[in-house]
């Protein structure tokens, strides 16, 4: 805790104190609204409620205790209780990472505002639907130097999609009107085109417990307007549809033509946005395209593509990142159709850099996704739309039977294949050593069916990008991708587990774990269960990868930073159970962990340039049998 967290406990304390002391001595003794607060924050949370909000992550604190009291009576929303605020941001980014659908934050004010902003942005940047409510001081405090007083207002700045200071609690049916229209308004642009964190600023004065002040919601405040004090019984005072752009129909001919042309492509499917992994048509959408088209398809382990059924009848690839050049030499695409955010992988990046080949962006939003500017064409509209009308195109005219196109679909899943015997067979190998993406495969492989995996940052995504492949199991991956942060990736973790019923596997490296050791209390307070896997090489084992590690000093202190912690003592700690096993053992440890009743953490150790050596001699020897393939299976 630092000394300004120190400073804010106190100071909640101290308002906790001035609240008692300013306000009415007993609680409200009739009526349904005591004071405006109540009414206030009451038909916030029904309105957003009515909207289809369902989660809230709160924090305790007083300046929000009326938003608190009307999220805890409210028995449409599910209140998650959790202490730290970093903490509580990521988790409910987590929970509206895994279903598209916003999640709301509840925190006093001051720096606990603040601690939301981490999250913020990697919501901003993975387009995740979030929605923050920050309890102020009233205006007339601010710039004061009140106590807990800082400027809140367009805290987040540019992170968000909108922002609101909303107005000082009035029992007035015009306030109250406009009240519930912005929370439908909020709702809407966290899920709209692109999606992403929502903040509403909500001042309170006091009192704001729900003690009665007399006069203060006066009997006839709302002057027979029922949509004013009870909204539209049994929908949201707004409904708001939701659309995305979609082609004319001589776009999407002009299209299909273009591919159909080509002798040789790439369906390039990156890491999905969170109201695609929601939906169930979007991996089937881009599996059916690479299929019509006979063109192999690069599936991101975060697309949502590299795993399901359609794996069966797609030409699906999952560890191109390793023999990505052999596969570009093998087909030589002539055209790349790529989906969702940038590939993890840089070796596919700056491959498909390095080559002539049109590159055909597709994102919703419009927005530019392509950090080596080769792209040339971005096609503004619906991906679904776009990979389904294309396929089907291409399916009138029998454009997937083609032979030679089957030969290189054929000769692309053999290399694949081939990369993966060869990783398997090498993994094991004495004379080369263990490596942690031996760890990620296996987390992958036999994680339950079906499972949602998230990853840290760092090096477990990119060694899952590479080497979990492809399967018809129903696995869903997920990472903070958006900013690449490492901070709060365990309470995003909880938060994904929180919101389905599949079991949960969180694969994260030593320096994550430390950062955001506080998360681990929601295994608890919020009845997770989860199988959590560290791999610990004692520091920052990615830098390893960067030039810097030939400089030492000063490389091992300030950027490896060896840190010696032992992590079992946390397993007593927050009440779970620890094991440290050598990775040798570690998949059927993991299997008999997945299988057991609440939460697991199994810890794996490696010597982090040993690791990394091993990882490239793996590497290169799985490369050389994918590029030497016949192009069998």
């Amino acid at each position: 805790m630092t000394d300004d967290d120190a400073g804010r406990d106190a100071g909640r304390d101290e308002d906790a104190a001035d609240d008692q002391a300013d306000g009415e001595d007993s609680p409200a003794s009739g009526g349904s609204y005591p004071n405006r607060n109540v009414l206030w924050a009451e038909t916030l949370v029904d309105e957003l409620a009515a909207g289809g909000l369902d989660a809230v992550c709160v924090s305790p604190g007083s300046r929000s205790t009326p938003l608190t009291m009307a999220f805890a009576a409210h028995d449409d929303v599910s209140v998650f209780s959790i202490l730290d605020e970093r903490a509580a941001a990521f988790f409910a980014l987590g929970r509206a990472r895994r279903t598209g659908e916003p999640t709301a934050v509840v925190c006093t004010s001051g720096t606990a505002a603040a601690n939301y902003h981490p999250a913020m942005i990697e919501a901003s940047q993975a387009r995740v639907p979030l929605l923050a409510l920050t309890a102020d001081r009233p205006p007339e405090l601010r710039d004061s130097g009140a106590n807990q007083t800082v400027d809140q207002e367009k805290l987040y700045g540019s992170a968000v999609r909108w922002y609101r200071d909303l107005p000082e609690p009035e029992a007035t049916p015009r306030k109250l009107r406009r009240l519930r229209t912005d929370a439908a308004r909020a709702l809407a642009e966290t899920t709209g085109t692109p999606a992403g964190p929502v903040h509403l600023n909500c001042p309170f004065r006091k009192p704001l417990e729900p003690l009665e002040v007399e006069g203060d919601v006066p009997a006839d405040w709302d002057e027979g307007d029922v949509r004013a004090s009870e909204g539209r019984p049994g929908r949201a005072y707004v409904e708001t549809t939701q659309g995305r752009p979609t082609l004319a129909d001589a776009r999407l001919d002009d299209l299909a033509a273009t591919v159909e042309a080509a002798d040789s492509g790439l369906v390039v499917a990156g890491p999905a946005d969170p109201v695609d992994v929601a939906r169930e048509g979007y991996a089937p959408a881009l599996a059916a395209l690479g299929d019509a088209a006979g063109f192999p398809v690069l599936a991101d382990a975060l697309s949502t593509v590299r795993y399901g059924s359609h794996v069966a009848d797609a030409p699906v690839l999952g560890s191109y990142d390793g023999y990505v050049d052999a596969l570009l030499d093998a087909v030589d695409p002539e055209v790349v159709m790529r989906f969702g955010a940038s590939p993890t992988s840089k070796p596919l990046r700056k491959a498909l850099a390095a080559r002539d080949v049109r590159q055909v962006l597709v994102d919703p939003a419009g927005e530019w996704r392509d950090a080596e500017f080769v792209a040339d064409t971005l096609l503004a509209a619906d991906p679904v739309h776009v990979a389904r009308g294309v396929a089907d195109r291409l399916a009138d005219h029998e454009r997937a039977t083609e032979t030679d196109r089957d030969g290189v679909v054929d000769r692309a899943l053999a290399m694949d294949d081939a990369f993966a015997a060869a990783v398997a067979e090498n993994r094991d190998d004495g004379s080369v050593g263990s490596f942690e993406g031996a760890v990620l495969a296996d987390a992958v492989a036999h994680a339950p069916d079906p499972a949602t995996v998230v990853v840290g940052n760092s090096m477990p995504v990119r060694d899952a990008d590479r080497f979990a492949t492809a399967s018809e199991r129903d696995v869903t991956v997920l990472a903070n991708r958006g900013a690449s942060g490492i901070d709060g990736v365990t309470s995003t973790a909880l938060g994904a587990g929180s919101a389905t019923d599949d079991a949960l596997v969180y694969v994260t490296g030593d320096v994550g774990f430390y950062h955001d050791m506080n998360g681990l209390l929601s295994l608890s307070r919020c009845d997770v269960d989860a199988t959590v896997v560290v791999v610990n090489n004692d520091g920052g084992g990615i830098f390893q990868e960067l030039p810097i590690s030939e400089f030492d000093p000063p490389f091992t202190e300030q950027f490896q930073t060896p840190h010696g912690i032992d992590f079992e003592p946390t397993g007593e700690l927050y009440g779970f159970a620890f094991e440290r096993v050598p990775v040798e053992a570690f998949a059927s440890a993991f299997r008999d962990a997945v299988d057991a009743d609440g939460s697991h953490v199994l810890e794996v150790r490696f010597d982090a340039a040993a690791s990394h050596d091993a990882r490239d001699v793996v590497t290169e020897r799985a490369r050389e049998r994918a590029r030497s393939t016949d192009g069998t299976r």
